[in-house]
């Protein structure tokens, strides 16, 4: 009883504690399989598998009622810690190639996701080539705002210098 109860603290830490929870079905998945997915999603998530009951509990406690329904079977969970996206396209990559693998749904800030949403999350760009971009787009637009502070300078400079010939072909 007493170990029961300390894994729901534990599982209830781990659902306020994570940025994001993404439910699976492991059905039929060997252990060498499993933990290659543990592998593959460790630098952003922790992939647990939990037993059902304890984990609606744990999520309850956490306010979580969105895996209330989908807590049957073999379930796992993906308690993450980094990037949101980069786990849902790691989960979706590994369904691909293991079809036994089913992404149930999830949990992302404050909302609940089905399991189109996980994949519509996956197919969204790692936060790095978000990043990216926007740091391009700042670029850009800078460049911009120089070229138009620099063009009246310059046509100034153009029309001096005009005059200048001017005035120096009618000496």
């Amino acid at each position: 009883m007493a170990n029961k109860e300390a894994t729901v603290a534990e599982l209830t830490e781990h659902f306020q504690s994570s940025t994001a929870v993404l439910l699976t079905e492991y059905r039929g998945l060997s252990v060498a399989k499993l933990r290659e997915l543990r592998r593959s999603i460790s630098t952003d998530a922790s992939y647990a598998v939990v037993k059902n009951t304890l984990s609606k509990i744990a999520a309850n406690n956490a306010g979580i009622t969105a895996f209330d329904d989908e807590l049957v079977g073999p379930s796992a969970i993906a308690f993450v810690h980094g990037d949101p996206v980069a786990v849902a396209k790691g989960l979706r990559d590994f369904a691909k190639a293991n079809p036994l693998l089913v992404v149930k749904g999830g949990y992302f800030d404050g909302n609940p996701l089905s399991a189109e949403e996980v994949g519509k999350l996956a197919d969204l760009e790692s936060r790095e080539v978000l990043l990216g971009k926007l740091a391009g787009a700042f670029k850009a637009s800078l460049f911009g705002a120089a070229y138009l502070f620099n063009a009246p300078l310059s046509k100034a400079v153009r029309t001096v210098d005009a005059l200048r010939e001017k005035q120096e072909s009618a000496a």
